[in-house]
């Protein structure tokens, strides 16, 4: 008589994943880091893909 019915909060609480100490860090990461004015400073310097050929460079935000 003393059973508890799950509803489907308890269903998503028990098959929820644990964050990684990775996840932790980039979420921490994405919210503390101004990635728009970071981008800004350094895409004059960053290289330009050349008409010569060759490997084209990482894109900018990697």
């Amino acid at each position: 008589m003393g059973t508890k019915q799950f509803g489907f909060g308890d269903s998503e609480q028990s098959t929820a994943k644990k964050r990684t100490r990775r996840e932790r860090f980039l979420a921490e990461m994405e919210a503390v880091v101004p990635w728009k004015a970071l981008v800004d400073l350094i895409e004059p310097h960053y290289p330009r893909t050349s008409s010569k050929g060759g490997r084209p460079p990482y894109p900018l935000e990697t």
